[in-house]
């Protein structure tokens, strides 16, 4: 038992060492080789091809035989059918043109004629009658009595024919109700109408001229047809409804279902179609005259049954060969593909915007050079995304600094006259509190160096200001600054009440006459961070306000500080993005509101932003 151990050992070791040699030589394996040997295997495989073709090809031919098979019976089928209905017509042309256009009704009648065409047709015909335009009964034969609850005018042949005066009328199987049968009789019928002309003291008026035809005649020549394999045959209109089947009796019951709808759409030729579950083979021969559709239907499992039969030994003999070949085609299959698949699952996860993806090299030689290029694509492409990210920062950046360095000087200077004015004028007090409100006001403006600072301090800053400009304009307008209940802590971008500030004063306060009025109300919304700055100045128009901020319109230096609502504008979206920004609603002579969205940031969040801005 030890010996049988050991020598499996060294048959494993063996087997090692050869599996080892082979792995080694197909990494030196050229991508020329490795398809030629797989050529070679798919030779073998051919076998099975040939023997599918073969099986293919018997089953198509049978398809083909049974095709041809249906389409000359039904062919034969219409045949037999057109020359029945062409009798119906020459009987129906009989009768019109050789009877009623040579009968005046005043002086004369319809009866003689149409009783010899009904005696010379009697194995076909039910009845002939004619009708005036109003539906009243103007002769027929062989019975002449109308039922008295029939009423022919509503009848679906009667206005087939009035409305379509130049054309022969085919209806559906029914039962034949107009007439008093002495045999209490219901013949089943088949109606050819058509639209005539009679004629009364010589003049003409229209009718109807009704030709039923006993059903049994279209019975007759469908119900003893054969196609192959059980397969049937079955008679529609253009609509679809049923004229002959041989299960209609189950079908008008409900017990048995047709695709007789679908067949109605289908042109001459063969389908397959599936109904019920089963494929089936249909073949549609439409009958001349009528628009109505032979359709013969034979299973398509009975038709693959005996191609089947035919080739199951042959099938089972090449079982075995088909389970070789197909493994061994699969393991070669493994071995080219499994380097270029994940290849391919490396660069799908580059793709996805995943780091640090291992590009193995593995495979033949080619594949190895493709995945040592593809690496090296990579590096160069890591290193090009972080100059590109890199310059993206400092433009950003330089765009940013750019936009809060638009400080008009002529506010300083307008400030510092009204210092030197007030204090020539001995309004010493008044000139040390612009003093101080301006230095406070350049303290908070640089922030060493930040763009987020707390809002308070922004808010404060906006008071610095407003203190500045009531004590310069002579309180011609007040001020109120709120900071509601939620906002402590929160940051905000520098510098953007103030330009929104300024704007109000010069454009909203402009005419104010000691009634103007500003707010500046700070509150959070969700996660948003909301700033509204209103007055009740002039106002202007909505479409005026929204152009406001509009990017492609020129942009206008004004007085004051030069920043405008645009520049705030540009800075927040910079900073946080295109959810951000501002938003005016403003009416004629109610005022303006500007309403300044921001995220709520929390002290580190703003960390993180000013961090970001740096790097």
């Amino acid at each position: 038992m030890s010996g049988f151990w050991k020598g499996e050992g060294r048959v494993r070791t063996v087997l090692k060492d050869l599996a080892g040699r082979l792995a080694q030589c197909y990494r030196t394996m050229s991508i020329q080789m490795v398809i030629s040997l797989s050529f070679t295997t798919v030779a073998v495989v051919g076998m099975i091809g040939m023997g599918l073709s073969l099986f293919l090809s018997f089953s198509n031919t049978t398809a083909r035989l049974t095709q041809e098979n249906s389409q000359r019976v039904l062919y034969q089928v219409n045949l037999n059918l057109d020359s029945y209905l062409r009798r119906m017509m020459r009987i129906s042309d009989t009768m019109y043109y050789r009877v009623i256009k040579y009968t005046d009704l005043t002086n004369g009648s319809l009866m003689d004629g149409m009783n010899l065409l009904y005696e010379e047709n009697r194995d076909a015909l039910v009845s002939i009658a004619v009708f005036d335009w109003e539906g009243e009964l103007v002769s027929a034969a062989p019975v002449s009595t109308l039922k008295t609850s029939a009423q022919p005018e509503k009848q679906g042949w009667f206005l087939s024919a009035m409305e379509k005066m130049e054309n022969l009328h085919f209806s559906t199987p029914h039962v034949q109700r107009l007439f008093e049968d002495p045999d209490n009789r219901y013949r089943w019928v088949v109606s050819l109408s058509r639209h005539v002309q009679l004629t009364r003291g010589g003049t003409t008026e229209g009718g109807v001229l009704l030709v039923d035809m006993n059903f049994a005649g279209i019975e007759q020549v469908c119900q003893d047809v054969e196609l192959f394999n059980g397969g049937y045959l079955y008679l529609i209109d253009g609509s679809g409804e049923l004229i002959y089947h041989p299960r209609q009796q189950l079908i008008y019951a409900g017990l048995a279902q047709e695709n007789n709808q679908k067949a109605a759409t289908y042109r001459d030729g063969t389908y397959t179609e599936t109904f019920q579950g089963q494929r089936r083979q249909v073949t549609v021969k439409t009958v001349g005259y009528t628009g109505w559709k032979l359709v013969g239907v034979v299973p398509a499992e009975r038709v693959t049954g005996s191609s089947q039969q035919a080739l199951l030994f042959g099938l089972s003999l090449l079982l075995f060969s088909i389970f070789l070949m197909s493994f061994l085609n699969f393991r070669i299959s493994a071995h080219i593909s499994d380097p270029i698949r994940r290849l391919e699952q490396s660069i799908k996860e580059l793709e996805a915007g995943k780091e640090n993806v291992e590009i193995e090299e593995g495979g033949c030689y080619e594949v190895q050079r493709l995945s040592h290029s593809v690496r090296s694509m990579v590096s160069t492409m890591r290193h090009l995304m972080d100059d590109i990210i890199q310059q993206e920062r400092q433009k950003r950046r330089s765009e940013l600094e750019v936009l809060q360095s638009q400080i008009n000087p002529h506010f300083l200077y307008n400030t510092l006259d009204s210092v030197i004015w007030m204090t020539e004028a001995g309004r010493y007090e008044e000139a040390i509190q612009m003093v101080t409100s301006l230095a406070r006001l350049f303290r908070i403006a640089l922030s060493r160096g930040k763009s987020l600072i707390p809002l308070s301090d922004e808010l404060e800053h906006a008071r610095h200001y407003m203190t500045i400009q009531q004590i310069r304009y002579k309180n011609k307008f007040t001020t109120q600054i709120t900071a509601q209940p939620g906002t402590e802590g929160l940051y905000s971008l520098k510098l953007i009440v103030q330009p929104i500030l300024e704007n109000a004063i010069y454009h909203g306060m402009a005419s104010a006459e000691d009634d103007g009025q500003i707010t500046v109300e700070a509150r959070r919304e969700g996660e948003d961070l909301v700033i509204d700055v209103s007055d009740n100045g002039l106002g202007m128009r909505p479409e005026v306000a929204a152009s406001l901020l509009d990017e492609n319109r020129p942009d206008v230096r004004t007085t004051g500080s030069g920043i405008g609502v645009r520049n705030v504008h540009r800075r927040i979206r910079l900073t946080f993005g295109t959810a951000y920004g501002l938003t005016i609603f403003s009416e004629p002579d109610e005022g303006t509101t500007v309403r300044i969205r921001l995220p709520a940031l929390e002290e580190e969040q703003a960390a993180q932003y000013q961090r970001e801005e740096r790097t």
